[in-house]
């Protein structure tokens, strides 16, 4: 088994440990979550200095969800889109049967992010997130 393969392995086994009770209903998941998805609506090709503060402080903070976490690396990793390990990490998150519905969208949006949220993306992020 390669590397990669592994890795994302270890990820999807991660992320599952998560349940959408901890995702959907945890204060501060949901807040984390909404912080990431206006980050996401505002984000041009990469983060400010100010977006990569607080998706460094959800990343540290070890009493999120895995998921809320590897949301927020993959956001603070962003040039221009997603790289492949963070495009990985929010395939697992869709993945994940136990992922709400909302967080799934919001994976899905930050694995096919192109230089800036589509207009369509935005709306669904603004209904979702409000």
């Amino acid at each position: 088994m390669n590397t990669t393969n592994l890795k994302k392995l270890i990820l999807l086994t991660a992320i599952g440990l998560f349940s959408q009770i901890a995702m959907a209903q945890n204060d501060g998941n949901s807040a984390a979550v909404k912080q990431i998805a206006d980050i996401v609506v505002g984000l041009n090709h990469f983060p400010s200095d100010a977006d990569l503060a607080t998706l460094d402080a959800i990343i540290a903070n070890g009493e999120l969800a895995q998921g809320v976490r590897e949301m927020a690396n993959t956001v603070a990793n962003i040039e221009h889109s997603a790289n492949e390990e963070g495009r990985g990490a929010m395939e697992a998150i869709q993945a994940n049967s136990q992922a709400p519905d909302r967080a799934k969208v919001l994976a899905d949006i930050i694995a096919n992010f192109s230089h800036g949220a589509s207009d369509d993306a935005k709306a669904q992020l603004a209904e979702l997130f409000p």
